[in-house]
């Protein structure tokens, strides 16, 4: 789940099969009761008709904890955190860092890092669509060391300076949900 829409349609859910949720978050659902089979499989079917997905297997459940703390920093924060991004994933998760990216390459077939960049990328696009901040608030805002090292990074993402993009009619973004697919 990335977005509020997400956490709706799993609340809705939820209701359908007279289920009690404690907390419904960005990638994981608690619930009051136990869940029998019958009911599992039916969340499971309710949740594929909103294109979203039940998932049982550890290591998905990780990559996607993974993947929605890197969206909810980059894209939901007003302010990316001041702490190397290594150790601001593993305190979030309560795991070496080490062992997160070696299973998020693993899946994934790119490292966090690239993850975190193409994410990066998304978000300076979004602002420079909305064009409120200039290129030098969105690199400070963003943490870039500076705008050369943000329209470098832009350019090797996307092939163009951040500049055209900006003038580029067709100004085309990358859903959240679909980045790192």
């Amino acid at each position: 789940m990335v977005s509020n829409r997400c956490k709706m349609a799993v609340k809705e859910e939820m209701r359908k099969l007279g289920l009690h949720f404690i907390v419904v978050d960005l990638g994981e659902v608690e619930i009051m009761e136990n869940i029998s089979t019958e009911q599992r499989a039916q969340l499971k079917t309710g949740l594929l008709s909103s294109g979203l997905e039940l998932m049982d297997d550890s290591r998905a459940i990780l990559i996607e904890k993974i993947n929605n703390v890197i969206t909810e920093m980059v894209h939901y924060s007003d302010e990316l955190p001041h702490m190397n991004y290594s150790n601001y994933i593993s305190e979030k998760l309560n795991y070496d860092y080490t062992y997160l990216s070696n299973i998020f390459s693993e899946v994934k077939g790119i490292t966090i890092q690239q993850f975190i960049i193409v994410n990066k990328i998304e978000r300076v696009k979004e602002l420079l669509l909305y064009d409120e901040l200039n290129l030098t608030e969105i690199s400070y805002k963003l943490h870039y060391s500076s705008v050369a090292h943000l329209s470098n990074q832009f350019k090797k993402v996307t092939g163009l300076s951040p500049s055209h993009f900006k003038q580029m009619k067709e100004k085309r973004r990358i859903p959240i949900e679909e980045i790192g697919l």
